[in-house]
């Protein structure tokens, strides 16, 4: 190459580089305009609510009196130097008696049991890269969080198998999104049917996104399932002390006296929701298969924590005198008070939810306000939504195999529980009118903007997801159309991503941008 010469962009990278910097779904997309245009009281008072990011912000002022007092200022020799990749012995075994205790295990856990790594999305892509070859696949029920995917594509090469809920009761009572084992054994059925080698499935208790409180005897039934199956099963139980019902009962897989395929059976818990500390990057791995340990700890290098980082997250968990009589009572109060004003404001509006007391957000069906029964049309909603400066997550970043459900994040006002009331209800509600008003208007079809009624028209309609999660050939449209709007703030971001360079990077990236030129010239 001549010195000075211009070399094409996408030269710097692999094709599997480029497909990664370019990837970026509704969920990221949606965040990265809050980003850049945040609420804030008194800066800036017009920004974007985000309502769309599973995240505790009503507990920062209990966490920051706790994490600066003395014992957490810690730092001696052996926290600056390398430790053992699965996580320092110490905070492994405050992590297995704090498990033994808050999952009620009839015997205690041991602390070789345990990996340490930053945040549950390491260890779903570590977990899925030892126990799957590529192209192999987890089965997972639908709706479920949406980031999974990429946990455990982006690295592992490893793909989701869907297996859709109905969000509907049938006629022998099942509630909405119901999960049964019947269901399960249909999904593998048909993956094997497909041609698709299964080699583990994927459970969430309680559930994101429908907060779902799965029974004792549920979660034994889809471990018996497994095991007769020889299916490895990862158990994500982020959420098991964010319930804020003293009627609810919440059975941990660590609670049963035996489990039916202790090899293959693997436990996932952190610090992000039921300590509200996401940026803390903490998460935990509780299973009795030594080979899994040593092969993770083969990847805990990529993955490591800081030594002072686990130190404070050790004496954290240690002070059950915090943890008992300030923190979880206080959070479980706050959290119980927010989820009832939002659901309050649903009512009014007459908005049907799933009403379940856990989590950190409400599975609410928008289904009325789609002009027609589309993923696209959800799209449009969530954009209307973004347009009048809310942030939701709409189903299909879930994988929801029915358009018009959105998850609603309720832990989002800190100490402002009534102007956060406020602003959902003046905002929220001067989306629907304008949704309303657009349905109304004879010749309207749509609530999209002009921008993304071209997108509309230029690949022919599709109703369905595909297996993998990955948007519509119309959605990749409108994605790509927001990302456009970000990356075009870098100078020479137009330079570097012209149709023809992107061609060799993704096709149907390039089929967008001509699509839209063509469209314009007409």
């Amino acid at each position: 190459v001549l010195l000075g010469a211009q070399v094409p962009y996408r030269c710097y990278l692999s094709n599997r580089g480029n497909s990664i910097r370019q990837h970026q779904g509704i969920l990221q997309e949606g965040f990265l305009q809050y980003g850049v245009d945040r609420y804030h009281e008194t800066d800036n008072p017009s920004g974007i609510v985000n309502l769309g990011t599973s995240e505790n912000k009503l507990c920062y002022d209990l966490l920051l009196k706790r994490l600066t007092k003395p014992d957490m200022l810690l730092i001696n020799s052996s926290l600056l130097q390398y430790g053992d990749w699965t996580g320092h012995k110490f905070l492994r075994e405050e992590v297995a008696r704090f498990l033994t205790d808050y999952c009620c295990s009839p015997r205690p856990l041991k602390a070789e049991n345990v990996v340490v790594m930053n945040g549950c999305g390491s260890l779903f892509s570590c977990v899925a890269t030892v126990i799957c070859d590529p192209k192999d696949a987890v089965l997972i029920p639908t709706p479920f969080y949406g980031v999974i995917t990429e946990d455990l594509d982006l690295y592992a090469d490893v793909k989701l198998f869907h297996v859709p809920l109905d969000c509907e009761e049938n006629e022998s009572g099942c509630r909405p999104f119901h999960l049964t084992v019947d269901k399960l054994e249909e999904g593998l059925k048909r993956a094997k049917q497909e041609g698709i080698t299964i080699r583990a499935v994927i459970l969430m208790n309680p559930h994101n996104p429908l907060a779902e409180i799965y029974t004792h005897t549920e979660i034994k039934a889809f471990l018996e399932f497994a095991k007769r199956n020889e299916l490895h099963v990862i158990v994500d139980e982020v959420y098991m002390l964010t319930i804020f019902d003293e009627s609810a009962v919440f059975s941990s897989v660590l609670n049963m006296e035996s489990l039916p395929d202790p090899q293959r059976t693997h436990v996932m818990w952190g610090m992000s929701k039921d300590f509200a500390m996401a940026g803390i990057r903490i998460g935990t791995l509780y299973t009795e298969n030594t080979e899994l340990v040593e092969a993770l700890a083969q990847l805990g290098s990529f993955h490591g924590i800081p030594g002072p980082t686990q130190h404070q997250v050790a004496q954290l968990l240690q002070d059950r005198d915090w943890i008992n009589n300030e923190f979880l009572p206080e959070n479980r109060s706050r959290l119980k008070s927010s989820h009832s004003l939002l659901t309050k404001e649903l009512k009014s509006l007459g908005i049907p939810f799933l009403d379940r007391p856990a989590a950190l957000f409400v599975w609410a069906d928008l289904r009325k306000y789609l002009r027609e029964f589309t993923f696209e049309d959800e799209l449009s909603l969530w954009r209307c939504f973004l347009r009048h400066k809310v942030v939701l997550s709409c189903g299909q970043a879930f994988s929801c195999s029915t358009p018009g459900w959105f998850r609603i994040v309720f832990a989002d006002q800190q100490r402002h529980l009534e102007l956060g009331r406020f602003l959902f209800k003046l905002r929220f509600k001067d989306a629907l009118k304008e949704i309303e008003e657009t349905q109304s208007c004879p010749g309207s079809s749509s609530i999209k903007r002009p921008i993304e009624e071209l997108g509309k028209s230029a690949k022919a309609e599709n109703n369905t997801l595909r297996e993998n999660g990955a948007p519509l050939a119309d959605d990749r449209l409108d994605v790509l159309i927001g990302t456009l709007r970000h990356q075009m703030r870098a100078s020479d971001w137009l330079q570097k991503n012209t149709p023809e360079l992107t061609a060799g990077d993704d096709p149907q990236i390039l089929d967008g941008f001509q699509a839209l030129l063509q469209k314009a010239r007409k």
